[in-house]
């Protein structure tokens, strides 16, 4: 079997779709699957450097092979003319095409090329068809659907979710397009512990509560840094730990920075930045407490990355993996607000054996549901249904 997955940027400054991407490919690999990525070299939407790599041409990668075409120079909406060029020589070469992103240019146009080409594929939304995402930039997604994405969602073999709360609130513009419910995986992390507190400065012996996400409108820190503030006044000890970045919207980013630095919290709190690879792995084990109270979410792959190291989740009920986590007492789930995220925050801080307790099923069910073994035979069975179908 061979396997096109497109999406517009691997590049890990975007978060989740990047992390899937890059986690599925050599889990399909190791099942004997044949993968190729083909992508643009785009990193960061606001004047950052494009990804030094090889353009145009194959890179080996965990045994599969990425390759790279050059981003159009408006670069937030990461088009390739060059991909798309490829896609259309080489589409017959492959069985199926996984398509990450909807509302992406050269998504948009690489689902309209695969029909052209019979080569059926399958589209992952990425969140973008929650009715909570659609109302931004509404008048311009209505035309957009208009022109392209109904027919893209129409033309697909499956639309693949990563929870059934996702396809259960999505939007389908009157299409009956097959869904296909997949979650996403984590990789275990290796004990990195180390001396990650001191290297930031953060104190030993208080509980670590951590953001760990894209500084976004979405992820509800407006009602995370207030909630954080009313428990310092009220003398709770901890240190907070904001890491992220947002390469789409850097002018927030400074707000939430500029918030912090003005407040109670400022001699409470380090600010990362971008975390990846060890100092990611170290943070993430560090934490006595992961922080999500996002107003909408799709799955929420730092939560669940946060779950398989063994640490305990404070999350809103927008989260879609919430259940999972009510289910196996895996953390707290409250409702957006400041009042439920401070209840919350106060239980967990106060209860540290408890803490401990959803700590532990938190890895447990992590380990068990989100391994990417299991997802990769949960794909290849989808895809072999579709290729079946096709035939």
């Amino acid at each position: 079997m061979k396997i096109l997955q497109i999406i517009p940027s691997i590049s890990l400054i975007y978060g989740g779709p990047s992390q899937m991407v890059l986690g599925l490919a050599p889990a399909l690999v190791r099942e004997g699957v044949e993968v190729t990525i083909i992508t643009t070299d785009s990193n960061g939407d606001s004047g950052q450097k494009p990804l030094d790599v090889p353009l145009n041409h194959p890179v080996k990668q965990n045994g599969y092979e990425i390759i790279y075409f050059r981003c159009a120079p408006f670069r937030r909406y990461k088009f390739s003319l060059g991909l798309l060029q490829w896609l259309k020589l080489h589409a017959h070469e492959y069985d199926i095409a996984h398509i990450h992103a909807l509302f992406s240019p050269v998504s948009s146009a690489a689902a309209a090329v695969c029909r052209q080409q019979k080569l059926p594929y399958i589209l992952r939304p990425l969140g973008t068809l929650d009715p909570a995402d659609l109302r931004k930039k509404k008048l311009f997604k209505q035309l957009y659907v208009a022109i392209l994405e109904r027919s893209n969602l129409a033309g697909a073999a499956a639309i693949h979710f990563t929870s059934e709360q996702e396809a259960k609130v999505s939007a389908r513009f009157g299409v009956s397009t097959r869904d296909l419910v997949i979650p996403l995986g984590v990789i275990p992390p290796v004990e990195e512990r180390g001396e990650v507190r001191s290297q930031l400065g953060i104190p030993g012996d208080i509980p670590l509560v951590l953001f760990m996400s894209r500084i976004d409108p979405k992820k509800g820190l407006n009602l995370l840094i207030p909630a954080l503030e009313r428990l310092l006044a009220t003398g709770y000890n901890f240190h907070f730990v904001l890491a992220g970045t947002n390469p789409q919207d850097p002018i927030y980013e400074q707000k939430i920075k500029s918030l912090i630095e003005n407040s109670l919290l400022r001699s409470h709190t380090t600010i990362t930045g971008f975390v990846r690879g060890e100092l990611k792995a170290s943070l993430t084990q560090a934490a006595d407490l992961f922080v999500l109270p996002s107003y909408y979410e799709n799955f929420g792959i730092a939560v669940a990355e946060a779950m398989v190291a063994g640490v305990p989740v404070v999350i809103s009920d927008q989260v879609h993996i919430c259940q999972q986590v009510l289910d196996s007492e895996s953390g707290w789930v409250g409702t957006t607000d400041v009042q439920s995220l401070v209840g919350l925050l106060q239980k967990a801080l106060e209860n540290p054996d408890e803490c401990q307790r959803r700590g532990l099923n938190a890895q447990k069910y992590a380990l068990q549901h989100f391994s990417w073994s299991a997802i990769a035979h949960q794909t290849i069975q989808a895809y072999n249904q579709i290729i079946a179908g096709e035939k």
